[in-house]
């Protein structure tokens, strides 16, 4: 990037966020790092302690995220990017043995919580001066293409690509920009599985590739680059030879 910005990242404690906020610390940015739990906040912060904001925030409760906004606002007076990341997922089963409670965790996470993270940031954006900034929300693979037994977390995340859409279009009068990364098996604690064996399609159990995590930062580190007036709709990194294009 040409210039340092203010950048906010959920589920930053782990993980793809964790890798993004150490990329975007890397790169000179202002980082204000955001999850449940502040000690994996704290251990990313030590690679710039003077650029990074912890601040421990459940996205799905909006009072927690209204006081991250608003810590925002008190220390920086701006907010550049965002990188709407926060998720999880459930061990793969059908839906008639899906439980209320797990359903409206993932939802809560997934997709509440995606909501009031990009509410927060298009309020922001919109009234900051100069106006603008940047949303960038994680999508999945999983929107275009399901796992076997995903219901909570592929209906999330195709839920996420109509939110992406949406700010799009209303974000245009007001210097907003809204695109989506859609990631397929970065190596992560939430990916390990993936090394061991996971249920395809055909009904049998299979490990699949996974790539580098430090290509999703890189990923969203460019997509983050870009002037307002250009824009990454939508773009898809995964590990090449998995399970995806064509029959597998």
């Amino acid at each position: 990037m040409t210039d340092t910005k203010i950048v906010l990242i959920t589920g930053a404690s782990q993980g793809i966020g964790r890798a993004c906020a150490a990329a975007f610390l890397a790169a000179g940015h202002t980082v204000v790092l955001a999850a449940r739990g502040r000690a994996g906040l704290e251990e990313v912060a030590k690679a710039a302690p003077e650029r990074a904001l912890v601040h421990p925030c459940d996205v799905s409760q909006p009072e927690q995220v209204d006081a991250l906004f608003a810590a925002i606002a008190a220390r920086f007076g701006r907010l550049d990017v965002v990188f709407n990341n926060a998720g999880i997922g459930l061990p793969a089963t059908e839906i008639a043995d899906i439980s209320w409670e797990d359903w409206r965790r993932v939802v809560s996470v997934n997709l509440d919580g995606a909501f009031l993270i990009a509410r927060g940031a298009f309020g922001m954006m919109r009234a900051q001066n100069p106006k603008g900034g940047r949303i960038i929300n994680n999508g999945s693979i999983s929107a275009h293409v399901p796992r076997v037994g995903s219901v909570p977390y592929s209906t999330t995340k195709t839920a996420i690509t109509g939110l992406t859409r949406t700010l799009s279009l209303d974000g245009r009068k007001h210097d907003i920009a809204c695109g989506q990364i859609d990631i397929g098996n970065a190596a992560s604690d939430m990916t390990e599985a993936m090394r061991q064996g996971v249920p395809q399609a055909d009904g049998s159990l299979r490990p699949e590739p996974v790539m580098d995590v430090a290509h999703v930062a890189e990923a969203v580190l460019s997509m983050a680059g870009l002037p307002l007036e250009a824009n990454v709709q939508f773009m898809t990194i995964m590990a090449s030879k998995m399970p995806y294009i064509g029959r597998g």
